[in-house]
């Protein structure tokens, strides 16, 4: 694979607990022409460490000494916002591809992937699409429908200040209106509004509005 088809600016931190497949993944990487800005063995080095490096990527496992995936998945998106999460995990049991994507998580590869499909994971990821494994995409897909047909309007992931935006996104107020309403700063309305857009899979704004209406959130 020529390496000049991999956009220099996508940085990745590679996150899990097995040293071996640890290096042998950021070696992966770095052989085909991605940054590897780090890697951590923790749920809580993955977040100290993507504070630190901001990347464009996370590649996370879901086990590790200090809790699962869509912990580790929660802190690095709180530590780096504009980051997205790939979990990179030996697990395809339902519940933990539906709790890692709750979390935030924008798509889920099983180990077994060859290295031609990590890569390509990577680079969807990083271009803001979502990635699984085939098969674990209609899982997902069913999950948040059942979620949807529940009362709850939205799924337990979204926080209720980000809620709180949705709402003012759904009546149409830019993120600077919504900053001075809520006494926020605008880059803070950003990383709600980016964050929520992750979390339900959405594209933009206009389809963020149109779920907060469609769940009776205006």
């Amino acid at each position: 694979m020529d390496t000049s088809d991999v956009e220099p600016e996508i940085s990745v931190l590679v996150v899990d607990d097995h040293p071996m497949w640890r290096d042998a993944v950021a070696r992966d990487l770095e052989a085909r022409g991605f940054t590897v800005a780090g890697t951590a063995d923790s749920a809580a080095a993955a977040g100290r460490i993507a504070k630190a490096v901001q990347p464009t990527v996370v590649l996370m496992d879901m086990s590790m000494p200090d809790g699962d995936g869509a912990a580790g998945t929660a802190l690095v998106l709180q530590a780096a916002p504009n980051a997205a999460v790939l979990i990179l995990s030996a697990s395809d049991e339902r519940e933990d591809v539906v709790e890692a994507v709750k979390a935030g998580a924008s798509g889920y590869l099983v180990k077994s992937a060859s290295a031609e499909e990590l890569v390509a994971a990577v680079r969807a990821t990083a271009a803001g699409q979502p990635v699984f494994t085939p098969g674990l995409a209609g899982l997902v897909l069913g999950e948040f429908r059942r979620m949807a047909a529940s009362p709850e309007p939205v799924g337990p992931a979204i926080t209720p200040r980000e809620t709180e935006v949705l709402r003012l996104v759904a009546k149409g107020l830019s993120a600077k209106q919504i900053a001075t309403r809520l006494h926020l700063s605008h880059r803070t309305v950003e990383n709600h509004v980016q964050s929520t857009l992750r979390k339900l899979q959405l594209g933009n704004r206009v389809e963020l509005a149109r779920y907060a209406l469609e769940n009776g959130l205006d």
